[in-house]
């Protein structure tokens, strides 16, 4: 079974307002459109999850709700406490986790962390987008990422090869 793993940074997010707390920030006007155009990018490329995991925070929560009714089909998901502003170790021990059985899974979380597991995994791929994905990992992009046919409790460092870096702004690659 080919393994892909789907990481989608959340879109683009209102600041913090008097009182407010980062985890409860909503997503903004640009964050909201750019949540659909990329679900509709994922149906029209075929990368339609078998699972979801996503971080509890409004922004991730938000970017998820907007994305799933595009994708043509119910999509189960699961909202993890642990995902909110994780680091790439703690992302990759929570993806060590996923039943063997799932082939594609989509992550939606936070940068830092987020970048960070992409540059982890991925050694292999277009050098362009590899490059771009080294360069900056923009609210609301995506990483497709094959890694190895191994089960998800294998998953390791440069295990992975870049196959599509997608954006609202360049939805071309």
């Amino acid at each position: 079974m080919t393994r892909t793993l789907l990481l989608l940074r959340h879109a683009k997010s209102s600041w913090a307002g008097p009182g407010q707390a980062d985890h409860d920030r909503p997503l903004a006007p640009r964050g909201r459109k750019a949540a659909v155009e990329m679900g509709r990018m994922l149906r029209a490329r075929g990368l339609i999850p078998d699972l979801v995991l996503l971080s509890t925070a409004r922004r991730t929560v938000e970017t998820w709700e907007l994305l799933a009714p595009e994708l043509g089909r119910p999509v189960p998901a699961r909202r993890l406490k642990s995902l909110y502003l994780a680091g790439p170790q703690r992302l990759l021990t929570v993806l060590r986790r996923v039943d063997p059985t799932i082939g594609k899974v989509m992550l939606i979380g936070h940068n830092p962390g987020l970048h960070g597991l992409a540059l982890l995994l991925v050694v292999a791929g277009d050098p362009v987008l590899r490059d771009r994905l080294a360069e900056k990992y923009p609210t609301a992009a995506l990483a497709a990422i094959a890694v190895a046919e191994a089960p998800w409790r294998d998953l390791s460092q440069g295990s992975g090869t870049l196959a599509q870096f997608l954006t609202p702004r360049r939805p071309e690659d």
